[in-house]
């Protein structure tokens, strides 16, 4: 019998999902002078140590939340001052559109738009603290591993993973038993394709109303620009080059303060040419001049990558179930048509806090809180994630440029209220087409200036795993890598991962399939992606992974 401590409320990741429900759940308690206890578990070595994002976020979320943020000291230093979109025709060539013809959703400047440059990790390590002062229990280091059900199979809370236990599968000398978190509800905000909320999903059969849901992978690098070309708050976005055919995503690069600018690249996870390789695609993007520009004579200081839940409104699942709730990305609440997520997901956190501090009002616990389910549908994240219900269809159906015109038209001439919603129902997994079917890609080496290797690369995301522990990317079937993926497809987890985890290593026996666990960034792309769904990602030891500075 493992340890077991009793809540009221456990959340599941230390995101701005789950943070900003702890700060709103404790704020109501104080508010009807009620005790409340309230855990949040975060897998990372300390709150953001995971967290990664573009990011601009719109402060709405925050501003109900948190009023006098401001005066709070919220790390929202960089209000977004220029706004730049490009289409990119070639490894040169580039035009800038504008703003007439940009779907409205996507402005960050005007329109009584209150935008910031920021880092979420940063803003995250901010609402913990809150969250602490206002009386949270957070416990970072610690890999919600489990679901708990009650005999009814009602969700009863979560188990933390043990540690200590050897690649072999026995317990070490530093064996330490994962200990029980049982709670009157339980949040899970674990992020785009959380390992709990999948298996939820599944147990509950919470998306039988919901198209399949999408995703793209965003690749991220901090750098250290030269101080003459740092203009603090610009925004660039842009598509096109060098994404080809029906390989569809775009890029971002934002000036933050103190000459730092981040800049990244969101591949779509519905291409369907086996040779591409997101990491090398984004090396390649930033010799464009457009963001050479900025980046030449400058320093790379960090690097990172993560899934992005992108279906939208048409994806979302029923997010509520006897004991719980799914909230921020893991239920999929980002809005690609704005290519923002955080305001969203805070507000879906908090919303979770109003719908359980009635119910524990009430004195019921472990029920399936349906007054969640009113609560979300009348607040202004439905009605916005409604508005954007056809964006990444569109994308997906009619290509960047007939896909851009439709929501031009949808976005800015109808306020996204076309009497008619498209649909992509096909899961990205299964678009994959036969390697001898693609164009092969070969990438050009890289310079080691603005361009640069996978291994590289993950060392200045800090990742770390314990060494003799169990693999957390598990295969279903051992066999399938080299037996079926690799004469079909020539085994495409060789070039989705960022972070070169998955080999194909030629010995005296013909060809092997190699995890390298210990590079893992926890992007997710592997279990979202491989066309056999073969690849299950399950947390490692708690504390392991990246560790993200201002990512």
């Amino acid at each position: 019998m493992r340890e077991s401590m009793e809540f009221d409320v456990v959340i599941v990741g230390a995101g701005p999902a789950g943070l900003s429900a702890a700060c709103r759940l404790m704020q109501q308690a104080q508010e009807a002078e009620q005790e409340l206890t309230v855990c949040v578990v975060e897998k990372g070595s300390e709150v953001g140590a995971h967290i990664l994002s573009g990011a601009v976020i719109e402060s709405r979320a925050l501003d109900e939340l948190f009023p006098d943020w401001k005066a709070m000291g919220a790390p929202l230093n960089t209000p977004v001052t220029a706004d730049e979109l490009y289409l990119l025709k070639s490894e040169a060539g580039a035009k800038k559109l504008p703003n007439a013809l940009i779907p409205k959703t996507m402005h960050n400047t005007g329109h009584g738009l209150n935008n910031y440059v920021v880092s979420l990790g940063n803003l995250c390590r901010w609402l913990a603290e809150q969250a602490e002062a206002l009386g949270v229990e957070v416990f970072p280091g610690f890999a919600a591993a489990e679901v708990l059900y009650n005999d009814d199979g009602s969700v009863k809370g979560i188990a933390t993973g043990d540690m200590g236990i050897t690649a072999a599968g026995e317990q070490g000398p530093n064996y330490t038993e994962g200990m029980e978190l049982h709670a009157k509800y339980t949040l899970f905000a674990e992020g785009c394709r959380g390992h709990l909320g999948k298996q939820l999903i599944e147990q509950f059969q919470l998306d039988t109303q919901a198209d399949a849901q999408h995703y793209g992978i965003g690749i991220k690098e901090l750098w250290d620009i030269d101080p003459a070309k740092h203009q603090p708050g610009l925004v660039v976005h842009g598509s096109g080059w060098p994404l080809e055919g029906d390989t569809t995503g775009g890029f971002f690069l934002y000036h933050l303060e103190n000459n730092q600018a981040v800049v990244g690249l969101i591949v779509d996870l519905n291409y369907t040419n086996p040779w591409l390789s997101p990491f090398d695609e984004f090396q390649r993007l930033k010799h464009h001049p457009v963001l050479a520009q900025y980046l030449e004579g400058g320093t790379r200081v960090s690097y990172g990558a993560r899934a992005i839940t992108k279906g939208g409104f048409n994806a979302l699942p029923r997010m509520s179930f006897p004991g719980g709730l799914l909230i921020g990305c893991n239920a999929g609440t980002l809005n690609f048509s704005k290519i923002k997520g955080t305001h969203t997901a805070m507000k879906s956190g908090m919303l979770a806090a109003e719908a359980v501090f009635e119910a524990i009002g009430a004195e019921q616990a472990n029920t399936e809180l349906t007054n969640f389910a009113d609560k979300f549908e009348q607040s202004w994240v439905y009605d916005e994630l409604f508005r954007s219900r056809n964006f990444g269809p569109a994308m997906h159906k009619f290509g960047p440029i007939l896909g851009g015109a439709f929501n031009f038209i949808d976005q800015n001439l109808f306020n996204g209220k076309l009497p008619l919603t498209l649909h992509d129902d096909k899961p990205d997994y299964a678009q994959l087409k036969p390697a001898d079917q693609c164009p092969k890609i070969e990438y050009p080496k890289p310079d080691g200036k603005l361009s640069f290797d996978k291994l590289s690369s993950v060392f200045l995301s800090n990742t770390n795993h314990e060494e003799d522990q169990p693999s957390h990317l598990q295969l279903k079937d051992a066999s399938i890598p080299i037996a079926q993926n690799l004469p079909r497809f020539a085994e495409p987890a060789q070039r989705y991962c960022p972070a070169g985890v998955y080999e194909v290593v030629e010995d005296e026996n013909g060809p092997r399939f190699q995890i390298n666990a210990q590079n893992c960034v926890h992007c997710k792309t592997c279990d979202i992606k491989d066309p056999a769904q073969n690849i299950t990602w399950v947390v490692p030891e708690g504390g392991g992974g990246p560790n993200y500075p201002n990512m």
